[in-house]
């Protein structure tokens, strides 16, 4: 099997079942406990590998089934986090808001034990025992710069660390040591979600990081070198994928912008493999910044929307699939959503039959345009 990124993904995240959202709330109340709360997650991790084998993927994840929020479960296993309210809001097309928590660095940050590895261990356990063809685990982890960004002026307590760099490098060691035993349990695709650059492509959000004294620009670089710092000592044979989003809660977005501000140093100075790219709403601008894409990175086109229950048609993406090969050679094209289906507990407004047949979708699409998944 080729190694990953494959012809046809998803981003990670996956509609909890009713079971499971149910669970978190009993769980969070005290009504069930931590064996019978894993046992339930046990079961929509299985159903959920199922639903992956079913749809044709060669990819599966566990859904983030263990997790309230792509990344809440880092708060407890990494010493010096907290939470408090974001800086920013949600938002729809219809001025619609959202408050929502992010982290806060309260103190020096120390991985007191995995908050991804024992997701991978029984995913492992679940894709090499499945029947049928051949199935590679993914690993889904939060980016650095999601436990500042939020928060981007008084993010970080003082006391503990005077500047970001200076927290990031030791954050950045957190992410070494879990992507190292990550390697050690067989892990060979891991993807970081990273919201903050794209953000960072939005004039308003520009604006917004200025008015409280921080230097957008400045930002860019900080956030770029701590993602380095995380990734550089993976070892040869595990790619990275980076999925750059706009925000995905309940179907609203935090920023729009195409790449443009950020597509120079994004493509050619982070050291991933794959770039997974919000493109499903003119939200994401066109396919020009694809352009300064180097030889060597691999480009996952996120033309479907895990937002809207309206099924794309084969030809359309197929059509955008080949406006984008333009600047980015076909052979290194691939297509998912544009984000989870989940980002967290509460999901995006579709059904799992909508999931389903988006998932679906985008592998006959694959076999369309490439021949292959």
């Amino acid at each position: 099997m080729a190694p990953p990124p494959f012809r046809a993904e998803h981003v990670g995240s996956l509609l909890r079942p009713k079971e499971l959202t149910a669970a978190f709330r009993q769980h969070n109340a005290g009504e069930i406990d931590d064996a019978t709360f894993t046992e339930i997650q046990d079961k929509a991790i299985r159903n959920v590998v199922a639903l992956q084998r079913e749809a044709g993927l060669g990819l599966a994840t566990d859904g983030e089934f263990r997790r309230g929020s792509y990344w809440g479960h880092v708060i407890g296993p990494v010493s010096g986090l907290s939470v408090r309210e974001a800086e920013f809001k949600f938002h729809d097309d219809h001025g619609h808001e959202q408050d929502f928590i992010a982290a806060h660095v309260e103190g020096k940050v120390r991985r007191e034990k995995g908050f991804s590895t024992h997701e991978f261990s029984y995913l492992k356990a679940l894709v090499e025992a499945g029947p049928g063809d051949e199935v590679t685990g993914k690993i889904t982890m939060p980016s650095l710069p999601t436990f500042h960004f939020y928060r981007p002026v008084g993010g970080i307590d003082p006391a503990a660390y005077a500047t970001p760099r200076e927290f990031f490098k030791d954050f950045a060691e957190v992410f070494r040591q879990e992507i190292a035993e990550l390697s050690t349990l067989g892990a060979r695709y891991i993807q970081m979600d990273e919201v903050p650059l794209a953000m960072l492509c939005d004039p308003t959000v520009r604006d917004q990081v200025r008015a409280g004294g921080a230097d957008p620009d400045d930002l860019i670089d900080v956030y770029i070198d701590a993602i380095n710092d995380a990734v550089a000592g993976r070892p040869e044979g595990m790619t990275c994928g980076l999925h750059l989003c706009r925000g995905n809660f309940k179907g609203k977005y935090l920023s729009q912008g195409g790449y443009e501000p950020v597509a120079e140093r994004l493509f050619n100075d982070l050291a991933v493999d794959a770039f997974f790219l919000e493109y499903d709403t003119a939200r994401a601008g066109d396919f020009s910044p694809l352009r300064l894409v180097p030889e060597g990175k691999h480009v996952v086109l996120g033309l479907v929307s895990s937002k809207l229950a309206e099924l794309e048609s084969v030809d359309s993406l197929a059509a955008r699939i080949d406006e984008a090969a333009q600047y980015v050679p076909l052979e290194r094209l691939s297509l998912s959503p544009q984000c989870g289906f989940a980002s967290a507990v509460s999901g995006n407004p579709v059904t799992e039959d909508v999931e389903k047949a988006k998932l679906a979708r985008i592998v006959e699409t694959a076999l369309q345009v490439w021949g292959e998944v």
